[in-house]
């Protein structure tokens, strides 16, 4: 145990954060997503069981988003004609306005395929039990100024 990483923090997600560099991306997947088959280069890490909003508020108590960049953060967009509610993305945007005020107009959207895409050139995916439809997230890491 460390003081100051929050204990959801396993020690191999500690080192990817650590070793990303700015403009690397990590993606926080829902148990839907085809981790293994998009990060096959990219580490994959497996956090079964985890819901995705406690992880993304630790993530972002360790890395500051990238300010270079007009959406450091990507969110999957929903299929066009799929009518499922998405009540996560305003979770999300309320744990990203308390660690970056102001940074929810930073946030774009990707089509499904193009997010997938944007997935595959990620230096990690993180595989969690999250069970929301279109709960997928891509950080992109900034500069501690």
């Amino acid at each position: 145990m460390l003081k100051g990483i929050p204990p959801i923090i396993q020690p191999d997600l500690l080192k990817i954060l650590s070793e990303m560099g700015h403009g690397d991306a990590i993606v926080l997947a829902d148990a839907h997503f085809p981790a293994e088959s998009v990060g096959v280069r990219s580490h994959v890490i497996r956090y079964d069981g985890q819901p995705i909003e406690p992880l993304l508020d630790a993530v972002l108590q360790l890395i500051p988003l990238d300010q270079y960049t007009e959406h450091p953060v990507l969110l999957m967009d929903k299929v066009p004609g799929d009518t499922v509610d998405t009540p996560i993305w305003d979770r999300y945007r309320q744990v990203i306005d308390r660690h970056e005020p102001g940074r929810q107009a930073g946030i774009g959207m990707l089509e499904r395929f193009a997010f997938y895409e944007e997935a595959g050139r990620s230096y990690c995916i993180v595989a969690t039990g999250e069970q929301s439809q279109y709960a997928n997230i891509i950080i992109r890491k900034g500069v501690i100024r």
